[in-house]
Order: C-alpha cells, then sequence, then structure tokens
C-alpha cells in the first residue's frame, strides 16, 4: 500500500496505489484495489486524504475571490442577530437566537407575563426582557472544531433540561441534565447516547436510548435524576438488528412511547408516565409488513397505519386496553396521509397529495372535517413546534421556492391564518430589497423511459430566457420516501441572480407521490430512480429550459448515490455533478453487516449477502462497481472523515478508481477532517462550504447567452 508522497506537488492529482483485495460472492470474485482506504486510523489514509484536500485546493485556488464573494453575499442577505418566534408551553415562552459573528444558536427561554396572549417579537432580534439562557451553544462549542446539540427536552414541571452535545460529529453524544432553577448542571452524566429521550409526569426519571456497534439504537434505559448513570436500567433492548428504536412523551404528557421499527415494520409499547417503572405495553404485535404509529388522545390511541392501506389510514384504539383499530379516516389511494397531531379539541392530520403537502383538520365532535388552503402553485407545509395539549391555536411552517421560511398560527375555531413572522431576506449586492415577485417558481414534468410522468419543481429569476441558454443545477435524492419538497434558500439567490435555474426532479423511491412513488424505486426497482433522474435532466433540455452543457446535477448522501449512478449511466447529460457524502460504494457496504446501518438497510436496497438476484442487480447499479474507461463530466465529492452515515471511504474510493479508470478527467475530493454526514457545524462554516460548492458549480456552468 501506498500513497502520493509528500514531493508530489499540490496540482498533481494524488494517486492511491492498487492493492487487490478479493471478495467471493455467488461465484463472482470481485477486485476492490482500493479496500485500504477504509483503514481510518492508518496514518497512510489520512496522508492521502490530506493529499486529495491539498489537490482540490490547488484545482480550485482560481475561484477564491468567487468564493468570498458568494460568502459575503450570504451574509449580506442574513440577518444575523435574530430571533424565532416564541413557542407558548407551561408559563413560559420558548425560542432560539443567534449573535453576529457567533457560530451556533442559543436557546432561551422568558417567564409568560400576566395578560400576555401572543409571543413578543422584537424587531431587531434582541433577547427578550427577563430572558433566561438554558443552553448557549457558543460557549459549549468555545475551543471545539465541531459542535452539535443533540436532546434538548424540558421536563413537564419546566424545572429540568436533558440536553446532550457532540464534539466530533460521530453521533455519540453526552447526555447531561441542567437545574433551571439553580442554572447548575447536575453531576448526572451519561456518554454515548442518541437522539431522543423523554420525562416522567413528575421529571423525577428520564428515559434516554443508546446505539449498538452498528450505530442502531437499540437500548431504552431508565436514568433517575440524581443518581450515577451505572445504576441506570434498561427498560426495552430491541435484539432484531433490522429494527432501530426511539423514544419520546406524548403531547398530552401522559405516556412515554417506545417506537420500534424496520423500514417496513413497526412495533410501539408504552409505559404510564406517571409510573415510569411500570412494564412497557405493547399496542399491536408487529406484523411483518405493517406500519404504524401511535398518538394518545383521551381514551384512545390514534393509529395511523398501513394495514390493507398502501397510502395508510388512521384509526383508534382504547387507551385503556389497547385492541381492535376501529376506522376513522378510510385509505384513499393517492392521499398520502404521513402524521396525525391530537389536541384537546382537534385532531391535524398531515398528508400529501399530487406532489403537495397538506393539512387536515378534524374538529372533535364534528364531522365538519376541512383542508387548510394556500395559494402559491408550489410549496411546503407543516405543523411547527406545538407543544401544547389544550389549546385551539397551531402553529404551521411555510415555504415555497420563492417564499422566505414563514410561520403561521392557526385559529382552528376561526380558522384565521396569522402570519407571524417571514425569515428576513435583506437587500443583496444592488442594494434592492428582496422581492418574491422577482423570481419564477415553475412545476413541469417529464417522461420516464416506462412513461410515468416525473415532477420536477423549478425556480428562476423572472423573465428568464427559455431558449437554452440559462445554466441550471439539477437537484436528486430518492430514497427512504423522503420528499424533497419546495424550500427557500439564501445561498439559492446567489445563482439565481447570475441567471441559474434551479430544479428538482422528484424522482422515484421519494414520497412525493405516495407511497406507490417509493416503491417503485427501491429493492429491484431502484434503476428506475437514475433512469427517473436522467429523463428530468434530458427534459430540460429538450424543453429549452437549458443546454446539456449548462447543467450541474448535485445530490448528497442516496442522492450522492444517485448521482453516481447518473454519471455511469448518462455520462454526456451533464457538465457537472456535486456529490455530497456520497452513498457510492453501496454493494461493498451493504455486503458488510458490521457496517453501521447495513442490516436495517436490507430492506431498503435488498439483502445482497443472502439473495443472488439482489447481488447481481445492486452490482449493475453501484456507482464503485460500475466506473468505466469514458468520458466523465466534472465531478466534486464531498465528504466527511467522521460521518456515522456514509463512511468516508466511499468516495475516497470512487474518486481513485475514477482517476484510474478513466483518467483526463476532473475529479476532486474533499474531506472535512472534524465532522460528520451534516458538514460543517457551524452556520458561518456551512455558509462557507456553500459557497465552496456554488463557486465549483459556477464555474462549470457557462454564463447566460
Amino acid at each position: 500500500m501506498a500513497v502520493v508522497t509528500t514531493e508530489t506537488p499540490a496540482t498533481a492529482a494524488p494517486v492511491a496505489k492498487r492493492v487487490p483485495a478479493e471478495r467471493t460472492h455467488h461465484d463472482d470474485t470481485v477486485i476492490d484495489e482500493y479496500a485500504w482506504l477504509a483503514r481510518k486510523d492508518d496514518p497512510e489514509t489520512i496522508a492521502y486524504l490530506k493529499a486529495e484536500n491539498d489537490f482540490t485546493e490547488a484545482s480550485t485556488a482560481h475561484l477564491a475571490d468567487l468564493r468570498e464573494t458568494l460568502f459575503a453575499e450570504i451574509r449580506q442577505r442574513t440577518q444575523e442577530t435574530d430571533l424565532s418566534v416564541p413557542t407558548r408551553k407551561g408559563g413560559y415562552w420558548y425560542y432560539t437566537r443567534t449573535v453576529e459573528g457567533q457560530q451556533y444558536g442559543i436557546q432561551c427561554r422568558r417567564a409568560i407575563r400576566d395578560g400576555e396572549t401572543e409571543p413578543p417579537m422584537p424587531a431587531d432580534g434582541a433577547p427578550l426582557d427577563g430572558e433566561e439562557i438554558l443552553v448557549d451553544g457558543n460557549a459549549l462549542a468555545e475551543g471545539q472544531n465541531f459542535f452539535a446539540l443533540g436532546t434538548f427536552d424540558i421536563s413537564p414541571d419546566g424545572n429540568l433540561l436533558a440536553y446532550s452535545t457532540d464534539f466530533a460529529g460521530d453521533e455519540r453524544f453526552t447526555l447531561r441534565i441542567k437545574d433551571l432553577r439553580t442554572g447548575e448542571v447536575l453531576p448526572d452524566e451519561v456518554p454515548d447516547t442518541f437522539y431522543g429521550s423523554a420525562w416522567s409526569a413528575d421529571g423525577s426519571t428520564l428515559f434516554y436510548l443508546t446505539v449498538d456497534e452498528a450505530w442502531r439504537p437499540h437500548r431504552v434505559w431508565r436514568h433517575t435524576v440524581g443518581s450515577p448513570a451505572a445504576d441506570d436500567v434498561v427498560v426495552y433492548e430491541e435484539a432484531d438488528e433490522r429494527f432501530w428504536v426511539g423514544i419520546e412523551l406524548t403531547r398530552s404528557e401522559k405516556f412515554v412511547v417506545i417506537d420500534v421499527h424496520s423500514k417496513i415494520t413497526s412495533e410501539v409499547r408504552v409505559i404510564p408516565a406517571s409510573n415510569p417503572t411500570g412494564e412497557p405495553a405493547v399496542i399491536a404485535p408487529r406484523r411483518q409488513g405493517v406500519e404504524y404509529s401511535v398518538e394518545h388522545h383521551g381514551h384512545r390511541f390514534l393509529i395511523l397505519h398501513n394495514d390493507g392501506a398502501e397510502d395508510f389510514a388512521l384509526a383508534y384504539t382504547s387507551a385503556d386496553a389497547p385492541g381492535d383499530w376501529v376506522p376513522m379516516i378510510e385509505h384513499s389511494p393517492g392521499t398520502r396521509l404521513e402524521s396525525v397531531d391530537a389536541f384537546a379539541n382537534h385532531l391535524v392530520v398531515s398528508l400529501r397529495k399530487d406532489g403537495l403537502t397538506g393539512l387536515r383538520v378534524l374538529p372533535i365532535g364534528s364531522t365538519d372535517t376541512f383542508d387548510i388552503d394556500f395559494p402559491e402553485p408550489l410549496y411546503s407545509v407543516g405543523l411547527s413546534a406545538n407543544p401544547e395539549y389544550d389549546t385551539n391555536s397551531i402553529r404551521l411552517s411555510y415555504t415555497s421556492l420563492v417564499t422566505p421560511d414563514s410561520i403561521y398560527d392557526y385559529d382552528l375555531v376561526t380558522r384565521r391564518l396569522t402570519l407571524r413572522r417571514r425569515k428576513p431576506v435583506l437587500p443583496g449586492p444592488d442594494g434592492r430589497p428582496f422581492d418574491p415577485a422577482d423570481y419564477e417558481q415553475h412545476r413541469d414534468w417529464a417522461l420516464a423511459d416506462d412513461g410515468t410522468r416525473i415532477p420536477i419543481s423549478l425556480v428562476c429569476r423572472a423573465g428568464t430566457p427559455r431558449d437554452g441558454s440559462a445554466p441550471c443545477v439539477i437537484y436528486g435524492y430518492g430514497s427512504y420516501e423522503a420528499s424533497m419538497d419546495p424550500w427557500f434558500s439564501v445561498a439559492r439567490l446567489s445563482l439565481l441572480d447570475r441567471g441559474a435555474i434551479f430544479a428538482v426532479a422528484h424522482i422515484r423511491g421519494g414520497g412525493e407521490m405516495g407511497r406507490r412513488w417509493y416503491e417503485d424505486g427501491k429493492m429491484l426497482a431502484k434503476k428506475n430512480t437514475f433512469t427517473d433522474f436522467v429523463a428530468a435532466a434530458r427534459h430540460l433540455v429538450k424543453s429549452s429550459w437549458t443546454s446539456t452543457d449548462r447543467l450541474v446535477a448535485r445530490g448528497g448522501s442516496a442522492g450522492g448515490l444517485l448521482m453516481g449512478a447518473v454519471a455511469n449511466l448518462a455520462p454526456d447529460a451533464f457538465a457537472g455533478i456535486v456529490a455530497q457524502v456520497p452513498f457510492v460504494d453501496a454493494l461493498n457496504t451493504i455486503l458488510d453487516p458490521s457496517l453501521p446501518l447495513t442490516v436495517t438497510e436490507w430492506e431498503e436496497w435488498g439483502n445482497p449477502l443472502h439473495d443472488p438476484e439482489v447481488y447481481a442487480y445492486m452490482k449493475t447499479y453501484t456507482p464503485y462497481e460500475n466506473v468505466a474507461a469514458v468520458d466523465y463530466p466534472a465531478i466534486l465529492a464531498v465528504t466527511s472523515l467522521n460521518d456515522t452515515r456514509v463512511l468516508y471511504h466511499e468516495p475516497a474510493k470512487w474518486v481513485a478508481r475514477l482517476r484510474a479508470v478513466a483518467p483526463g478527467g476532473s475529479y476532486l475530493l474533499k474531506t472535512e477532517m472534524g465532522a460528520g454526514h451534516g458538514g460543517p457545524s457551524g452556520r458561518y462554516d456551512a455558509w462557507k462550504e456553500e459557497a465552496f460548492i456554488n463557486a465549483w458549480i459556477l464555474d462549470h456552468l457557462p454564463p447566460s447567452a
């Protein structure tokens, strides 16, 4: 094994020597000559990654001024000292503040004063009078290269705060408890915890999660406040490696919910919050292929499920003696029910139909069910923070490709929508105030190879020509039933104002068009995801939105797999490809059950370890296995050394093989040496990363003709 030597000039691409390592499976011998790059603790691996970073830095040095300009534009348009809309819970308003020059948010609260029925909103983002700082991320992150807050959970009486921190990016959190009455951080400290927690009704007990060696949350623990972590008790342990465990307290604060789920099967247990030492009770035993979730409402549990209902139905069962499920909302093909939220006098169902999100209100004791209407043709809407159970008002989050993130309060009785705040977008380089009317959003449709219509969402400057001269970025994901609903981006404005179009291809494997859309883009239908994306790209060219030499594709994580797959499938369709934390070595990863997430992923991709058909199918599309001696578009791969979801060596191996098999192309690898799956943690660092990527994109997009 060897890597590029220190004498190699930074302007020369690093060369990873090929060290054959054989893998035999189903009588098919595979040589993985870059497998050594998975040895994270090997100094030669780190030296190689640093050499790649040096090469990337040298190769993009001419973009330094543009990067600084783009970063300055993001910062110029952002109100850096800002305050979120305070949320009411008990006797307090809870909110987050940011301060100009500081990387992280500050979690705060302020006691509600007599007569206050609406949240106070200082225009300048200043602290509320009488504020209490709960957690200051900047203070916690001092001296650290990375910081992330995991759990942030206030006890029902408002006296205690459970919070957890990660300083590496590997999503192993240390859990602590703060007494908000005194400001003291208690001696209670639990290392290596996962996201999620739940308090008992009296705040004496905290439930939390830990992971196994494969990074799977599998144990629920019970911690008594004031006792050492060594005395904590395992409440539930999931032995089946396909299943993850989650935990939460119901909005009613009556039950602790233990949610056990694989990709296609669920099982829920509950513990009365007033009896934290009680035995968890099963709502309904798991049945393969049946998914359900539970919400508490008065005398009943609400059950959202897919038992004989592909797009899900809503039912209920007794909270005292869970049994048969009584129908409430019957299955309606094409209307995907995604969640249900219970309030004292209303239920709110989050759904999607025709590629758009929606909210349906069910008043208790009335058949007058209604959907909340919104005027834009493309938008994303969902429930925001709504911790209060006994309320007739709910808080919504709303955005679109041209509308900045907005918070509304909706009166469930009068049906009146009140805008509480729209995130400010400050004037850009030209000094003009931001105006959504300066931009257009469109819905277009591409035709897939099998005749399926693929929705595409687009945004551009008003009046952008439809003659093929506009540069374009096309984004995609297409896995895990995750929907890429329209979202607003300040950083994107810098592209739009330079004449670029931004498009999102809503390809199969995502959830935009319901559960069938997802099923038709997974397992042995996974290739639909890739061919859909290529069809969307070619449609944009055929419809004169852009041209091939002005089109850059972008995706991350499973969307990075998409990027690698379409690079092999249609290298002629793009001028450039950005693959962030890309899952490009999917076959090798899914063959190794010791790696994080592998076993839980078998119900998404198939099990190539035991199913020859799945192995053969995956081998035909996984990017690393299918690099060919063709002319690839320019490729930028971005990863993080401490990523536990898509390990850094996947893009490292991919780039090495691209250089060896298809020399002459432009392939860059950038590794963040102290971060995880989400990249840099501080907001300014994240803006710099986005400026780096957008500068690279603009460098590969000829300006509008």
